[in-house]
């Protein structure tokens, strides 16, 4: 498939071709050998390379691919070369369903990458579970991916970032320990399962140290106008004001909370993680703070490496989203190697036995949940761009 930055391949004609692939495929679904019958490993990949949430979709797409290419110039996997179907959902639940059972049917691919948005993942996942076909998620943090409410772990299903109620954790003790917070604002994205969960589990946790949530106030995605909301926050003299929406709200947040003479500094998550978001913040984030899977500023080989590698590749540095697909390719790659296949059961056996495997965005070790056991790093805002603050462990 094409890369980002060229004409994609329309949908109908790649699945046409997917599908075309799966009548040479080998065993069916639950557990089944591979799709491509020796020939080729195909990993199915959806995202949103448009929409609202194609940043994200376009740099993870990035990561993923310069992982496959590596992959390839080093012999493939098994002495097998990798091949990524990329498929653009735009963002739209429906159309992941479309794309990931096609995925699945006939056998067509051997695991499925995807996707970044958590009620996306959280669509696609149980499709993949019924077909027996692993599944990894470069950056969904909800805890229901890979454990539906009420259920039991999803066997196939796995991913490569921290969840959200460690994320969640980590912003109240940051608030807490090193802003000295004790009155915090929330405003959340009510049409976002990622944004709910994330400042449920920050208000739980804050809480618990001590602090007050002094007004909880809501939103949606694809709002303009915040100057309602943001008048109640600065009656109720937070802090710190938590909002855990996605890149294109919390630059429109931000800039609205400063006309109105808000001084209190932002906290998030890794959804604000956007080539786009502090150039479209105009300043507005400066001394506000995000949590995020990795830092350049850490160092080491590995990081650096796949940031020399991706910026030859497309001219701008990677942002952690890059890094989750990167990481989520080689571990589908590790787990192949020491399944010694690529049949499907014996693959998700690997990815859930994963113990210390080295990534960019961390060593990672899977716990029982399918949830990788890993640290996470605040950023500052400052002069627009994000500088390093600290690591917080598990």
């Amino acid at each position: 498939m094409p890369l980002i930055g060229k004409t994609l391949v329309p949908l109908t004609l790649a699945l046409g071709v997917a599908l075309s692939l799966a009548g040479c495929g080998g065993g069916g679904g639950n557990g089944g050998g591979s799709a491509s019958g020796g020939d080729e490993i195909v990993i199915g990949e959806y995202a949103s390379l448009t929409g609202t949430k194609a940043d994200f979709g376009k740099t993870t797409n990035n990561g993923v691919q310069l992982a496959a290419e590596q992959i390839n110039a080093k012999g493939g996997i098994l002495g097998r070369k990798v091949r990524v179907d990329v498929q653009d959902d735009a963002g739209d639940a429906t159309q992941v369903g479309t794309v990931v059972t096609r995925f699945v049917t006939g056998d067509s691919v051997d695991a499925v990458i995807g996707e970044v948005a958590s009620k996306l993942s959280m669509r696609a996942a149980p499709i993949c579970e019924r077909a027996g076909v692993p599944m990894i998620t470069p950056s969904s943090t909800n805890p229901e991916v890979t454990v539906p409410n009420g259920g039991d772990v999803r066997k196939y299903v796995f991913r490569m970032c921290y969840t959200d109620p460690f994320q969640g954790g980590v912003l109240a003790k940051f608030a807490t320990e090193e802003l000295g917070a004790k009155r915090a604002a929330i405003l959340r994205d009510i049409s976002n399962d990622y944004s709910v969960g994330l400042a449920d589990f920050f208000a739980q946790k804050f809480k618990e140290m001590g602090g007050t949530v002094v007004i909880d106030k809501s939103c949606a995605e694809g709002d303009d106008n915040f100057r309602p909301q943001l008048t109640a926050i600065a009656a109720a003299k937070p802090d710190v004001i938590i909002a855990p929406v996605y890149y294109r709200e919390i630059a429109l947040i931000a800039r609205q909370a400063r006309e109105a003479g808000i001084t209190a500094p932002f906290l998030g998550g890794d959804g604000w993680d956007s080539p786009s978001t502090l150039k479209n913040a105009g300043g507005a984030l400066d001394g506000s703070y995000m949590s995020n899977h990795y830092a350049e500023e850490q160092g080491g080989p590995l990081i650096q490496k796949f940031v020399s590698d991706y910026q030859a590749k497309y001219k701008v540095k990677p942002n952690a989203l890059a890094a989750l697909g990167y990481d989520a390719m080689n571990l589908y790659a590790d787990a192949v190697e020491r399944a010694g296949s690529t049949d499907k059961q014996k693959v998700a056996e690997a990815l859930a036995n994963t113990k210390g495997f080295q990534g960019v965005t961390g060593e990672t070790t899977m716990d029982e949940n399918h949830n990788p056991v890993k640290d996470a790093v605040i950023l500052r805002a400052k002069n627009g761009q994000w500088e390093y603050v600290s690591t917080i462990k598990p």
